[in-house]
């Protein structure tokens, strides 16, 4: 169990809020780490393994034209699968992998080429677009350590988000408390 899955799941159930992932690359090993969390079904409604790139249109809404003219390996289709698996799970956080993991390239995408989301509602000034951000990602490494790297990232990505809402609101707070200074 990683310290960022465990610190995940519970700021995730202190707010009472819930996570889904969609996962390309990764296979399920991000939906594993986080269920290696003690509680974690208290946050964690489930996920969706979307390897084949038709079933990232079938059940996560990827815009079909978009996969058949980019391919599976782009930013726009991370930023669809984090909002469709949020959507399709009923959840108040999505996240996403998709990438090439080799050994050989894919979409006309070099090996170690990654793309990670996270989909929610995210605070006023997060500097989101579309409720979701996206982080490209050039990994080097071999099939496992690119996967491994990838279950990072995005489990990271969704933390530092969580932990900026988190201060933003603390400092309104404070803000209240002392008389709007």
């Amino acid at each position: 169990m990683s310290s960022t899955a465990a610190q995940l799941v519970r700021l995730l159930t202190v707010r009472g809020q819930t996570l889904a992932v969609a996962e390309s690359l990764t296979g399920g090993l991000v939906a594993a780490e986080i269920t290696t969390v003690p509680g974690a079904s208290k946050a964690f409604r489930g996920s969706v393994t979307a390897y084949a790139t038709e079933l990232k249109h079938a059940l996560l809404g990827v815009d079909a034209t978009l996969l058949a003219q980019r391919g599976a390996v782009d930013p726009q289709v991370a930023a669809q699968m984090a909002a469709g698996v949020r959507k399709v799970l009923g959840a108040d956080w999505g996240l996403a992998t998709t990438g090439v993991a080799g050994p050989e390239p894919q979409d006309g995408q070099p090996v170690g080429t990654v793309f990670v989301a996270v989909d929610g509602s995210f605070g006023p000034g997060s500097g989101s677009a579309a409720g979701g951000k996206v982080e490209a990602l050039r990994l080097n490494g071999d099939r496992a350590e690119i996967r491994r790297e990838s279950v990072r990232s995005v489990l990271a990505l969704l933390l530092r988000e969580l932990a900026s809402e988190q201060t933003g609101n603390e400092r309104a707070q404070d803000t209240e408390q002392n008389g709007g200074f």
